[in-house]
């Protein structure tokens, strides 16, 4: 069976908080963790985006769990800022940390005052970052002009091992292309042909290292509640591309998700109160081929979420 990890969501939750909850889940048999990083949260009714770098230092160095990151370079972190913060964790908690590269969203990049790329320039600007940052934690003094410029960079801190640099994708071809240049691939659930194609993309593109799976979830006592928290605190996450790239603000989401019903939020989150229908999902998951699954409790009180998953879910499934 794959390893089973905490997903922490800053959007959601106070760092604070997070920071407790992140260490319960070490208590409770969590093996590692992940978390977001926004500046802004997807509803006001989420309500937090605390800073996800000061964070991992403080888990990483208050666990013994292996930590990592979703975080998109480019606009608002220049890749050569990505690659200090990158391999200062790396220096500091060995073999601890990686970070899944990705285009990032509209929502937490405007804030710099450039333009929203299209699509595929923001691609192409995630590529040319990678590059960047993997010369940089190389060792190499790094120059080059084109949608990322830098001049005369050099980060000076390295990192033994160099922390993997991961390829987030939610399409087929996405998981392709990242293949081209990603040390394992992480992708978020969706239904169970279209994972083992997505993931069948990768590998047959030449794709190397651990497939991980963020699996949003929401059980409760009663039916009735797990569906009222997933769509209290997830109908704004429901929508496809282009609107979750593009969109700016959480007022827009919330307005847009005025009429998303519970029975849409079933479809983007795994509801139920039946533990043993959760224990059923991810044994599913892990027979696809993912190393890794981690499990996002889409709700903001996760301390009930942690013990009775650890008690009564990790064990079986190991």
């Amino acid at each position: 069976m794959p390893r089973i990890g905490f997903h922490a969501s800053h959007e959601q939750i106070s760092p604070r908080q997070l920071l407790a909850d992140v260490q319960h889940a070490e208590g409770a048999g969590f093996q590692m963790a992940m978390c977001s990083d926004h500046l802004a949260p997807w509803s006001e009714r989420q309500g937090h985006s605390g800073y996800a770098w000061s964070w991992l230092g403080a888990a990483l160095a208050t666990t013994d769990l292996e930590l990592g990151c979703v975080s998109a370079p480019g606009q608002r972190y220049h890749p050569a800022v990505h690659a200090q913060k990158i391999a200062t964790l790396g220096q500091m908690f060995p073999g601890r940390f990686w970070v899944a590269l990705g285009s990032g969203e509209n929502a937490n990049e405007h804030v710099t005052g450039d333009a929203w790329p299209r699509k595929e320039q923001r691609v192409q600007r995630l590529e040319e970052s990678v590059s960047v940052i993997r010369r940089l934690l190389a060792g190499e003094t790094v120059s080059r002009d084109g949608l990322v410029r830098v001049h005369e960079a050099k980060v000076w801190e390295r990192p033994d091992p160099v922390p993997r640099l991961i390829g987030p994708a939610v399409s087929v071809e996405s998981a392709a292309r990242v293949a081209a240049w990603a040390d394992g691939i992480a992708t978020l659930n969706q239904p169970v042909e279209r994972l083992r194609r997505l993931l069948a993309a990768y590998r047959d593109a030449g794709g190397a290292g651990p497939a991980a799976l963020q699996i949003h979830l929401s059980w409760a006592p009663t039916e009735e509640e797990a569906e009222a928290i997933a769509h209290d605190q997830w109908r704004t996450n429901v929508f496809p591309e282009p609107v979750s790239w593009d969109t700016a603000q959480p007022e827009a989401f919330d307005a847009m998700a005025e009429h998303v019903t519970p029975a849409t939020v079933r479809e983007h989150v795994r509801v139920s109160a039946d533990l043993g229908q959760h224990r059923a999902w991810l044994a599913e998951y892990a027979e696809l081929g993912f190393d890794d699954l981690y499990l996002h409790f889409v709700g903001q009180d996760q301390e009930r979420f942690i013990d009775v998953f650890g008690e009564q879910v990790l064990p079986e499934l190991r």
